[in-house]
């Protein structure tokens, strides 16, 4: 079945409730915790790959006044038990909840297991009480639970299991056939927005500019939209559509990895690859007059160059998607409302691959900020370029024959080119995990 607009949106952009690493591992526990009833668990074990290990280790869950941790993750959806709330699971967390999760954690019934040799986003949650066992496996996509179990025995025909349901596009699915097209197959899906595509995007960017207006007005986590809004009073930073993306961007990201409850609209499984993605949008959007149809296409072009690049790249990776991926579309989207045409937009996918090509992803958490800053600054000014006629030549570095071969060499640089650096730096991350158990001890 042809790939269409509304199934990618309603599979790539999705509400999620903190960074979706903890979150998707909550949600693995409460899935799990859901086929056993209520009773106290004795024992949660837990596996996850290093990509998720990374990216939860040091990001505080929502709700929980700053607490981190992907053991306290899961023991919080195995008492929360609401699997059917998705990527928002953490929503009805409170200070009884919170309590009960930490008993969990202190008692030593939550053993965290790192799969370092597990192929793309991979968790596991077994859950055991008297006599009883239950386990949910998600894989691919951090909603997409793959596998349920009570007793050893599969469950089948549950309503959590999204990728069996007949005749519905799931996420392998789709990004199996998105990786297939290309920019112009991206600028077509895009064109189809209808009135109710529109509504939901918009809906997405409020959602996002809800999280940045926290940032500014709490100034939580690392500060950084705050801090620049300060610089440009002082005089210290000029006033422009940069500005404003880097303010507007990296105040939401302050929020957000400081687990302010607020939902993000994520993109390709990630919220901050959500803030990016759009947030420079609106930036642009309020210094240029652009139609709210074509605003409209524009978002949805964002979101589509996001995923496709990370068909490419993978789900998570040792490069930083929110800088490269989101950087990228949120690049195409301002060229859309710029009314650039398909060349000027593969000119502003390539120049920020160009630019922020070698960013690394060392993990969620409140230095996140500082690269979504940079991400969006850097689409902006893409943008701008690329309007201008400026993109780099064929064969410069990475660039290829064409934005889709320059998306491909970037890809097998993060699959291929970048496993040794992945890997030291989880060495580093699980070396600093260590010494903090030690400490608390």
């Amino acid at each position: 079945m042809p790939l269409t607009l509304k199934d990618f949106l309603a599979l790539e952009v999705r509400p999620a409730l903190g960074c979706t690493e903890p979150v998707a591992v909550a949600l693995g526990s409460a899935a799990a915790a859901d086929l056993l009833g209520q009773g106290p668990v004795e024992l949660v074990d837990l596996r996850v790959d290093r990509n998720v290990f990374k990216n939860g280790l040091a990001v505080s869950i929502p709700g929980t006044g700053g607490l981190k941790g992907l053991d306290l993750a899961a023991a919080l959806g195995t008492v929360l038990r609401d699997p059917h709330l998705g990527m928002e699971v953490l929503s009805q967390t409170d200070r009884a909840s919170i309590q009960q999760a930490q008993e969990l954690v202190r008692s030593g019934k939550v053993c965290l297991d790192i799969q370092t040799e597990a192929q793309g986003l991979f968790i596991e949650a077994r859950l055991h009480t008297s006599g009883r066992s239950a386990a949910a496996v998600i894989r691919g996509a951090h909603d997409n639970i793959v596998t349920l179990k009570l007793d050893g025995q599969e469950v089948v025909d549950h309503p959590l299991l999204q990728h069996r349901e007949a005749g519905r596009t799931n996420v392998v699915d789709l990004e199996s056939q998105l990786k297939e097209l290309g920019l112009k197959d991206l600028l077509d899906l895009a064109a189809t927005v209808d009135d109710q595509d529109k509504a939901f995007l918009l809906h997405g960017l409020e959602m996002n500019r809800a999280l940045a207006a926290s940032g500014l007005e709490i100034g939580v986590g690392l500060g950084v939209g705050r801090a620049l809004t300060s610089l440009a009073e002082q005089g210290r930073l000029a006033r422009d559509m940069l500005l404003g993306a880097k303010v507007l961007t990296s105040a939401a990201a302050d929020a957000r990895m400081a687990g302010v409850s607020l939902p993000a609209m994520s993109s390709a499984g990630s919220g901050n690859n959500g803030l990016t993605a759009v947030l420079p949008l609106q930036a642009v959007q309020e210094a240029v007059v652009c139609p709210q149809t074509r605003f409209a296409q524009a978002l949805a072009l964002s979101h589509l160059v996001t995923a496709y690049i990370k068909t490419h790249t993978g789900k998570l990776s040792a490069i930083c998607s929110c800088s490269i991926a989101a950087g990228a579309g949120a690049a195409a989207g301002i060229v859309h409302m710029l009314e650039g045409d398909e060349a000027a937009i593969g000119r502003a996918v390539t120049n920020v691959i160009s630019d922020l090509g070698g960013v690394i992803c060392d993990g969620a958490k409140a230095g996140c900020a500082l690269k979504l800053a940079t991400a969006s600054g850097s689409a902006v000014q893409a943008a701008l370029l690329a309007m201008e006629g400026i993109g780099l030549p064929t064969f410069d570095g990475l660039v290829g024959r064409s934005p889709e071969e320059t998306i491909e060499n970037l890809g097998l640089i993060s699959r291929e080119g970048m496993r040794t650096t992945d890997g030291n730096i989880l060495s580093i991350l699980m070396d600093r995990h260590a010494i903090a158990d030690d400490e608390g001890a």
